[in-house]
């Protein structure tokens, strides 16, 4: 069943197909009941303008932030219900249960009339910490805790006088419980009943926050408040948006990142029914395309189908793997950059020594949910439907192409489908090409709605890898596995040149991202060279990042010094911890205890494999259970230690840490590789870009080790000990290392 997709969008076999096997499905979806407010509600949504021209709005009256108000966050029906609006993406990470948590614990609220919805560009929405719209690196429940429990602590407090205005009390006889106020004589008022009053009062700005003892929302394992929704196939995304009128566009873009048109041939494509407009646009990276502008995706993809096309890619770079990976191995021997600078004359004389490459290629996000983006124009305006990370400067940039002002621009920020990185692009590559064809469409005399809609294949050839990265090491250390000199290079494009974030986090040279995870915890001697060539293949962040690959390095080096030194892998990280890293401990300690590590005798043919490894401030470690079968590596248990301080919602963390393993399996996996032949992305679907599917997954037990900490991010930290704790089991077998993703076990 295909419950929430348009019928036009498919081949008319399956059109016919559909139609005969269940109703029409527009009556039987409506939109979701929780997102519906009446007028009369409480607590309303301010209104803020975007924040490309906000950022020095003048505060409100209180002294208050327009991320500090409740007005933008909370809305109380007269029934109770409470809405909470998320200031971030919801794209599978579960915020929309995990921030309404947060507000609804300190507001006391009664949490099954709690329900959740999507915020916008509106500056109330942009991360408080770094005073941009973001959802990434983690930094969801991190940065917006303390946020959210202020919001639901003055909303309560506003709840509060207005019910000892009504009874004419003092306020300190109240007490909340529940969704009500309580008073003397057993005097009871619901939420709803005191919000229209409670709005009109003015916002604290000091408030009062809870022990974390008294938390009887927050810590408690819950089911998502978007999980029927989801379950049921109701849960709308951006790709399912539908206006009156709307065309949908598909691209026919370069082979080779940056080529122009040659010639066009289109006469085909205009001849399909359904075609409304073929509209030749700017692309990415200086490249051109051809959207193909129709009544469906399907006549729209049928049309590019038609069209007859020659590119012209003389002046640009042709990447190929093999030779780019000849540079980049020639490079790893010249001076760099250097991150770290120790003292490498220990290496010459140390009594055992250590000489290791590693090659990771360039990885596909690969979401669920293609790229996508809706965009209406008006005189002078333009509002956009989108599932971005990064709503604040995806509108400056779509202003930007439309020639709009910033506050013209309106961003609905649609739920998606995955991500991982993705949707926050320096770019906004998928946005503003949404936005060129909305234009060109206006332009040509079609003044209708045009969304942009990616295939799988456009997703996966169209761009934006984890970048490709060459390791090499050369390790000095003693018979007790003490690292008296460790000489290391890395060979890789920035992610950060040419962003928001290259004046902070690209210094001397080196990106940040690239080093993240080497050295520490160890606090080995380390020299740490740092190459970033300029290649034609654009590159993004990745989840998790630049720990893809540096944990991968550090942790199996570590099991190869161990082995080497005849040490338990387990004994020789904790003594490399000493005192001084009490969470790896934890976590690691944890892991080893529930796992059975070195209690239980593994089955015939099996070996365990260990890593930890700390990601934006969490850290997690594996004790994994791999054997090699037929040829093939095969993952078969997965016992975590997660240290995240507090856990917001346990139930969520241990989601994130699955789905993070399972994509860090999927970098292990044959085939999982991005590769590139002449300039043009070899792959294209998931028959030739490996996922794991469902029997590749292993048993997994997920354990947290209790605090009462601030929370810290887990979104991403679940992914990179995942691949080396898998590899170390393999060696142990074979005795030989892992030095290449994916795996090559010949």
């Amino acid at each position: 069943m295909l419950p929430n997709f348009d019928r036009t969008e498919m081949p008319r076999a399956l059109q016919h197909l559909q139609a005969r096997t269940q109703p029409d499905s527009s009556a039987t979806l409506p939109r979701r009941r929780f997102l519906k407010v009446t007028a009369a509600s409480g607590f309303a949504l301010g209104a803020f303008p975007l924040l490309s021209s906000a950022q020095g709005a003048t505060p409100a009256a209180t002294g208050l932030k327009p991320f500090e108000q409740p007005s933008a966050f909370v809305q109380i029906a007269p029934s109770g219900e409470v809405t909470v609006t998320i200031n971030r993406l919801e794209f599978g990470q579960g915020v929309q249960t995990g921030l309404p948590m947060i507000l609804a614990e300190e507001l006391d609220a009664d949490w099954r009339l709690v329900r959740s919805r999507n915020g916008s560009g509106d500056a109330a929405y942009l991360d408080p910490l770094f005073g941009i719209h973001l959802t990434g690196g983690s930094h969801s429940i991190k940065n917006s805790y303390t946020q959210y429990r202020e919001l639901g602590a003055r909303a309560r407090a506003m709840l509060l006088s207005a019910a000892a205005a009504r009874w004419n009390v003092d306020v300190g006889m109240l007490r909340t419980q529940t969704g009500a106020v309580l008073g003397p004589d057993g005097r009871k008022a619901g939420y709803g009943e005191l919000a229209e009053a409670a709005m009109a009062l003015p916002v604290p700005e000091k408030v009062t926050l809870k022990n974390p003892k008294d938390f009887r929302i927050i810590g408690k394992a819950t089911t998502r408040l978007d999980a029927r929704a989801r379950s049921s196939g109701r849960q709308a995304f951006g790709i399912d948006m539908r206006l009156p009128g709307q065309l949908t566009a598909v691209v026919a873009r370069p082979p080779v990142f940056g080529a122009r048109l040659a010639s066009v041939d289109d006469s085909a494509a205009r001849a399909i029914p359904g075609v409304k407009a073929v509209l030749r646009i700017p692309v990415d990276r200086g490249g051109e395309g051809v959207a193909v502008l129709a009544d469906g995706y399907w006549p729209a993809k049928q049309g590019r189908d038609a069209l007859k096309l020659q590119w012209d890619s003389a002046k640009v770079e042709k990447v190929d793997s093999e030779r780019l990976l000849a540079q980049y191995r020639e490079l790893a021997g010249q001076p760099g950059p250097r991150a770290l600078n120790a003292d490498m004359a220990p290496l010459a004389t140390a009594p055992l020594k250590l000489d290791a490459e590693f090659v990771f290629p360039y990885l596909a996000h690969a979401p669920m949910e293609p790229l996508n983006c809706t965009v209406q124009l008006s005189d002078g305006r333009a509002e956009l439907w989108v599932g971005t990370q990064s709503p604040g400067l995806d509108a400056a940039a779509a202003a930007a192409m439309l020639g709009l002002k910033p506050e013209h621009v309106t961003m609905h920020v649609q739920t998606a489908g995955g991500g991982f990185g993705r949707r926050f692009v320096g770019s906004s590559d998928y946005v503003v090409e949404a936005c060129a064809i909305a234009k060109a469409a206006r332009s040509a005399g079609l003044s209708t709605p045009v969304r942009t809609l990616w295939s799988r294949e456009d997703d996966i050839k169209g761009g934006y890898y984890r970048p490709m990265h060459l390791h090499r090491a050369h390790i000095g250390f003693d018979e007790r596995g003490n690292v008296l000199a460790w000489d290391h290079v890395i060979v890789g494009q920035s992610i950060l040149a040419g962003t928001v974030f290259e004046q902070f986090q690209v210094k001397d040279g080196v990106d940040a991202s690239a080093t993240e995870g080497m050295q520490k915890p160890y606090d080995v001697p380390m020299r740490l060279t740092v190459h970033h060539p300029k290649v034609n293949v654009p590159v993004l962040w990745w989840r998790s990042v630049g720990s893809t690959h540096t944990a991968y390095v550090m942790e199996t080096l570590l099991d190869d010094i161990a082995r080497a030194t005849k040490q338990d892998p387990v004994a020789y990280r904790m003594r490399l911890f000493g005192d001084k890293h009490p969470r790896h401990r934890a976590a690691l300690q944890l892991a080893v205890d529930k796992s059975g590590y070195g209690q239980k005798q593994l089955s015939a043919g099996r070996a365990w494999g260990v890593a930890v490894h700390e990601s934006f401030d969490s850290v997690v470690a594996y004790v994994v259970e791999a054997s090699v079968q037929d040829g093939k590596p095969v993952l078969h248990r997965v016992t975590s230690g997660v240290h995240c301080n507090l856990a917001v919602n346990p139930r969520s963390v241990e989601a994130q840490v699955q789905g993070a393993a399972l994509m860090g399996l999927s970098m292990c996996l044959p085939g999982a590789a991005i590769t590139l032949k002449d300039g043009i992305v070899e792959q294209s679907n998931f028959g030739d870009f490996v996922v794991p599917r469902i029997t590749d997954m292993p048993h997994f037990a997920v354990h947290i080790v209790p605090s009462a900490e601030p929370p810290t991010g887990m979104g991403e930290p679940g992914l990179p000990p995942l691949a080396p704790a898998f590899a170390n089991a393999i060696a142990r077998l074979t005795g030989k290392p892992l030095r290449e993703l994916p795996f090559k076990l010949a």
